[in-house]
């Protein structure tokens, strides 16, 4: 795949569903992850697990997989745990795709795996862990942020691991980040979110959001989630709205330079993500985000940060100069603003890790616990 072309990719697809965006020459075929990498796929149960809403599943399915070994101090700690959380609809395979880990899990990259034991979860509602689409569909348990962060919390811990070297976020496991910062103050040395803002899900964002919900439950052929197929005019239009959620300009303009490039990527985007989308599990992730507000208790926040937004990012957008002021708040904070260059691409630059790796590894040398 030209590189141009997997890069348009990443500025949407990483934040939604693997595979939502397509480029023109992959009118059927997914963007295939960094097979190469030989993960370990693991499933753990979580039994009788209880929702933010009082809902309860007997059984909670979590899938994850794992990169390296954890290596332990001489209390038995494990020491190298890093935990790596992928955005709304992904799963863990979207931070395999080679322009993340082959730059960072490489002999000698800021997370290197022959040095950090990785951790990368589905998140409740994703990939092979439990979900809508799996049966209950919308009798599903109404899931949060908090639900996610509580559910890893239950992984790690049947892994006998106790604390993290990093937790880093893309989108919306930027925005775990802060509720596991938060939630769990003592748990991780360091904490690396990028693309996110620390604040209620409002304005715009939650504007897109909402609307992208509503064409789905406003299509009759939705049935209040108990359709036999899905509902084509809602999936299309919510589709379409993450398309432009997830845009930036001048890459797609790059991508797209004619009226014909443009009307063909918009037709085999529409027909991939189509094929490859539940609409209630569209739903619930979409909605995931709707109490979700860490400002209120970012004094409480006690391990440095390493906070990167894109200029360029249409759903964190940096004229609202809600990061510049939110970070005073972070005593250990730091934020950087990536200015727009050909090297970003809008929201999905979080994947784009030859843009920002410098400034991880420094983080990284900077917070390497001291014995």
């Amino acid at each position: 795949m030209p590189y141009r072309c997997a890069s348009i990719l990443l500025a949407i697809a990483v934040f939604f569903p693997a595979g939502f965006c397509q480029t023109p020459s992959q009118a059927t075929t997914a963007p295939s992850a960094a097979s190469h990498w030989a993960t370990k796929d693991e499933v753990v149960t979580l039994r009788d697990f209880r929702f933010g809403s009082g809902e309860t599943l007997p059984e909670l399915r979590l899938h994850y997989l794992t990169l390296g070994s954890p290596h332990r101090d001489a209390a038995g700690h494990v020491d190298n745990a890093i935990l790596l959380l992928h955005g709304t609809g992904g799963s863990a395979h979207s931070l395999l795709n080679p322009v993340f880990s082959d730059v960072l899990f490489v002999p000698g990259g800021v997370l290197d795996i022959q040095k950090y034991f990785l951790i990368l979860p589905d998140e409740i509602g994703h990939g092979k862990s439990s979900k809508p689409s799996d049966g209950m569909h919308m009798h599903f348990p109404a899931y949060d942020y908090d639900d996610m962060v509580g559910a890893d919390r239950m992984m790690l811990d049947q892994m006998h691991v106790d604390h993290l070297r990093l937790i880093f976020g893309t989108s919306m496991g930027c925005m775990q980040g802060f509720v596991w910062a938060e939630t769990y103050p003592d748990f991780m040395d360091a904490l690396a979110p990028l693309a996110c803002l620390p604040v209620e899900i409002a304005g715009r964002n939650r504007m897109m959001r909402y609307m992208a919900i509503q064409d789905l439950k406003l299509d009759p052929a939705w049935q209040n989630g108990e359709y036999k197929s899905e509902p084509q005019d809602g999936l299309r239009a919510a589709n379409e709205m993450l398309l432009v959620m997830g845009s930036a300009p001048l890459v797609m303009q790059k991508e797209a330079p004619t009226r014909a490039d443009a009307e063909r990527f918009v037709d085999r985007y529409l027909t991939r993500t189509m094929a490859s989308t539940d609409a209630n599990d569209m739903i619930y992730y979409l909605n995931a985000s709707r109490n979700y507000n860490p400002e209120p208790k970012l004094e409480s926040i006690k391990a440095p940060v390493l906070w990167i937004n894109s200029a360029d990012d249409y759903i964190n957008p940096p004229e609202l100069g809600i990061a510049e002021k939110m970070v005073k708040r972070i005593s250990h904070g730091r934020f950087i603003l990536l200015p727009i260059s050909d090297k970003t691409h809008g929201h999905g630059t979080h994947t784009e890790a030859a843009v920002w790796k410098d400034y991880l590894a420094e983080f990284m040398e900077a917070t390497s616990p001291k014995h």
